[in-house]
């Protein structure tokens, strides 16, 4: 039911992605397409499809995930940054296509310029725009928010309310949560009540994918701090109470389906991070 993995480097080219994530243990593995911070995006060729496929094939992988820009936000008051993040996001999807990504998730923005609820209006309107006339495979996830300022997207009513408009669209594909910011935000994820409280705002059909990080901060701090499985405040037994709870609450979706659980934890002990992963995984 799960397949997990990390986040890797691109470095040298993308189809350095896959030794990478097999080397570490990984099932799946999430990358960015381009660089996170800013600047152009080196284009993606034929050649360089080509050779990454090579790499999927031969390391046994058969889907990945990317992950947008950290610099996108649909909240700006800025009308360059507001277009700009439709492009960027919209390129994304469109070059994640290309390799065959499953999904592209995005950190919807903050609405500090504009309050949140006109931010949360405009991001409405900025996802329409991104995908008026998508047609590639990859889909959209918006990944739930820390919680921070005036982040958008830290609740579950707040991400229903943006991606209400495009959840008929093939392109879209629902939500990425993530284990750290969810407790950040407030969701003990080492109980149940979280689950049904998705389901009530959200539905779990649209539950895609995972980020799955411990917390260095408590319950409810508001901060996107990450820290090692079994290291942080939710710990070895949350995450086995996770596994437990959103096993039981997945029973909706399709037999066939692998939930990706990505660590987007430092590379110094991410390889022990997923072993442990798949032990409580294994236990369920």
């Amino acid at each position: 039911m799960f397949k997990i993995g990390c986040h890797v480097s691109v470095a040298g080219g993308v189809f350095n992605a896959p030794e990478r994530a097999a080397v570490l243990g990984c099932e799946t593995f999430q990358i960015f397409t381009r660089s996170p911070q800013g600047g152009p995006a080196n284009p993606i060729d034929d050649s360089m499809i080509e050779r990454f496929k090579i790499e999927m094939q031969k390391y046994g992988f058969d889907d990945f995930v990317a992950h947008c820009p950290y610099y996108i936000n649909f909240g700006s008051g800025k009308p360059q940054t507001y277009h700009g993040s439709i492009s960027i996001v919209r390129g994304e999807l469109e070059r994640a296509s290309l390799l065959g990504a499953s999904y592209v998730m995005f950190h919807t923005g903050s609405g500090k310029d504009l309050g949140k609820a006109k931010a949360i209006k405009q991001a409405r309107e900025g996802l329409e725009k991104v995908l008026d006339g998508y047609k590639g495979s990859s889909q959209l996830l918006v990944e739930i928010a820390a919680g921070a300022g005036e982040i958008l997207g830290d609740t579950f009513e707040e991400i229903a309310e943006i991606m209400e408009p495009v959840k008929k669209h093939k392109g879209f594909g629902g939500v990425c949560f993530d284990t750290q910011h969810a407790w950040a935000s407030g969701y003990d994820i080492t109980k149940a009540d979280w689950a049904a409280q998705f389901d009530e705002a959200i539905g779990l059909k649209w539950l895609k994918m995972s980020h799955i990080n411990d917390s260095k901060v408590e319950l409810g701090a508001r901060k996107d701090r990450h820290e090692h499985i079994g290291e942080g405040l939710i710990g070895k037994k949350g995450f086995g109470e996770f596994f437990k709870n959103i096993s039981k609450g997945l029973k909706i979706k399709d037999k066939g389906f692998a939930m990706p659980l990505i660590l987007e934890t430092e590379h110094d002990k991410v390889e022990a991070d997923i072993k442990i992963l798949k032990s409580l995984r294994d236990g369920i």
